[in-house]
């Protein structure tokens, strides 16, 4: 299904699965909690859900390791929250999986053999605590195969422009491989994206798609870093559903 009726970027999953990330063209802002129009939220997440074709299940994330199952189909009026976590799996074909961000790693996650699909918010307390790892788990526990999953890193901020301090790099650097970057500037930074993609490919997932976008770097994506600096304000969506 195309997606130019709405400034979104289809991904590939596999056969039976639609995903994508939502841009951030025309103020297509997805978040309920920074003071836009809730109405006018409820209108984009309500077109978000006609191109999906259900229902878009999103969790109140904490920046924790809480995976959530959902199952069937949402009960009228969809709750947007389904619960405290920062990843969601589902085996149902009712109900789409969504993750919402501005800098953190949005990853989606398909086996399409096993008919499987998750999303994970992975920001550094998230990644060093193990989120990836268990989404991935809790899809191998309803039959997946890290052989046959597919993943896709979204845009986030990459390492060039996640300035930390020298201790955090280093701390997170010891629990997750691949994160150790630096700024242009030479100073200490964190590649989440990367840290997210090791984790990734050392549990087996052969099929790891890493997008280049960096969200400070381009105005196509909320930015909650470079806000301040007249990058748009909002959040971005990562959404994902199997197909009937």
């Amino acid at each position: 299904m195309p997606s130019t009726a709405l400034p979104l970027d289809e991904v590939d999953l596999g056969p039976g699965v639609r995903a994508g990330f939502t841009r951030a063209d025309g103020g297509f802002d997805l978040s309920t909690t920074l003071g836009a129009d809730l109405a006018d939220v409820a209108a984009r997440r309500s077109a978000l859900a006609q191109w999906l074709g259900a229902p878009v299940a999103f969790a109140w994330q904490v920046h924790g390791d809480q995976v959530l199952e959902c199952g069937g189909r949402l009960p009228p009026p969809a709750p947007e929250v389904v619960g405290v976590a920062d990843a969601l799996v589902t085996v149902e074909e009712g109900v789409a999986l969504g993750v919402l961000v501005a800098d953190c790693v949005p990853v989606l996650l398909a086996d399409p053999r096993a008919r499987i699909v998750a999303t994970v918010h992975a920001g550094r307390r998230g990644l060093v605590a193990g989120v990836v790892q268990r989404a991935l788990d809790a899809m191998c526990a309803r039959g997946a195969v890290p052989g046959d999953v597919r993943a896709v890193v979204g845009p986030a901020a990459c390492g060039r422009c996640y300035e930390v301090p020298p201790e955090m790099r280093q701390e997170v650097a010891d629990v997750v491989p691949g994160t150790w970057a630096t700024t242009r500037t030479g100073t200490a930074a964190l590649d989440l994206p990367g840290g997210v993609a090791r984790v990734l490919v050392s549990a087996g997932v052969a099929a790891v798609t890493r997008t280049t976008a960096c969200t400070i770097e381009d105005a196509s994506w909320f930015s909650h870093r470079a806000a301040a600096g007249g990058h748009p304000a909002g959040r971005f969506a990562g959404v994902v559903r199997l197909l009937p």
